[in-house]
């Protein structure tokens, strides 16, 4: 069965060969996995694509490549201090792992800390041509055989707050809800011209979202969320399915989001993604909105993959398999990007777990 029939199976409700599969990875842990399954391509592996040959993905008889045009792709830029084209700084925290050494990057400098610089301030220009040459390429390259998504997450919030600073941009939701609505405009205005582009060349899929769950309870209220963020995500549904109703529609938070899910429903969203297994039980989302959703993740990136053994990694596979994805739904995979402290006999768990479950072998 070729990748994209799988897919879109498994988004019908439909029960296709396996489950299909979606993992990205950091570029430390991709750098240790093209090592151990030697693979000669060196470019760098962005977790969202962009720039390298999917040459893992594809190795790992993944059903989905991922193509990313927006901020989160400043996130992966240098070893060393940068500045982003919306101006946002970053630093470089180094860490260590069992397996080696990397270092993730952190926001250190946030260009509308000043009210002053707001009306001033201009977002880079979503309409370069030069934006979409990957997604070109790998429509032209893989689609016949492959479900490609068009990355465009942290889509408003986010990018907001990094422009912002988190916790002004907390008291800004209440002490100046106007300036929040300018602000929050800038991505949110880049992000959609992004996903129509990308939609226009043909993608299946724009995954969306914005972290707006923490570990058992959302970041903001939900009716703060029902003021700024769900408005506009509601106009960016429904602009990108009047070019295309066909296409697919992810909608990313990590966290706890309960309270708002019946509404994302409402304004649109086909998949939700990543189902914090900590924070969310994935079987009990499942039950509550499985006819209406389909769900993408749901294996546990905080202690299952990178603590747990691999008898334990291929446990909670065969867990999810049976309880979130035995009538079909369900496009498998961790809820991040593989991590460094993960040791490859668990991620192989996954993998082979995965890859190796027929669904009769469920039923």
């Amino acid at each position: 069965m070729k990748h994209r029939d799988r897919v879109l199976l498994a988004l019908d409700h439909q029960i296709p060969d396996r489950c299909p599969m979606q993992i990205s990875f950091t570029p430390e842990f991709a750098d240790r996995l093209r090592a151990d399954m030697n693979l000669k391509d060196d470019r760098p592996q962005n977790p969202h694509g962009g720039g390298n040959t999917y040459e893992l993905e594809r190795a790992l008889d993944e059903d989905m490549l991922l193509t990313s045009v927006g901020w989160a792709n400043s996130y992966y830029q240098a070893d060393k201090p940068y500045v982003d084209e919306w101006g946002v700084g970053w630093g470089i925290q180094e860490y260590e792992t069992p397996f080696g050494s990397g270092w993730y990057t952190e926001i250190i400098h946030h260009p509308l800390a000043n009210d002053a610089g707001v009306a001033a301030y201009s977002a880079p220009d979503p309409t370069r041509p030069e934006l979409y040459d990957d997604a070109r390429r790998m429509i032209r390259e893989f689609r016949d055989e492959y479900w490609i998504v068009g990355a465009t997450v942290t889509t408003i919030f986010e990018a907001a707050w990094a422009l912002r600073g988190y916790e002004q941009m907390l008291m800004d939701f209440v002490l100046n809800p106007d300036l929040v609505d300018t602000i929050l405009d800038f991505p949110y205005r880049y992000h959609l011209t992004a996903a129509k582009k990308l939609v226009e060349l043909g993608v299946d899929m724009i995954w969306t979202g914005d972290d707006v769950g923490a570990q058992h309870k959302m970041l903001i209220s939900p009716n703060t969320w029902r003021r700024f963020l769900k408005p506009r995500m509601a106009n960016f549904i429904a602009e990108l399915k009047a070019i295309n109703p066909q296409v697919k529609v992810a909608y990313h938070s990590d966290g706890h989001i309960l309270p708002i899910i019946p509404e994302l429903i409402e304004i649109g969203v086909d998949v939700l993604n990543p189902i914090q297994p900590a924070s969310m039980n994935p079987a009990d989302v499942k039950k509550a909105y499985g006819d209406k959703l389909c769900f993408w993740g749901t294996i546990d990136e905080q202690y299952t993959l990178p603590r747990g053994t691999s008898e334990d990694v291929r446990a909670e596979v065969l867990e999810r398999l049976a309880s979130v994805d035995h009538d079909g739904g369900l496009i498998i995979g961790p809820t991040h990007h593989v991590q460094l402290d993960t040791p490859l006999a668990n991620f192989w768990a996954l993998v082979n777990t995965v890859v190796e479950t027929p669904y009769r072998s469920l039923r």
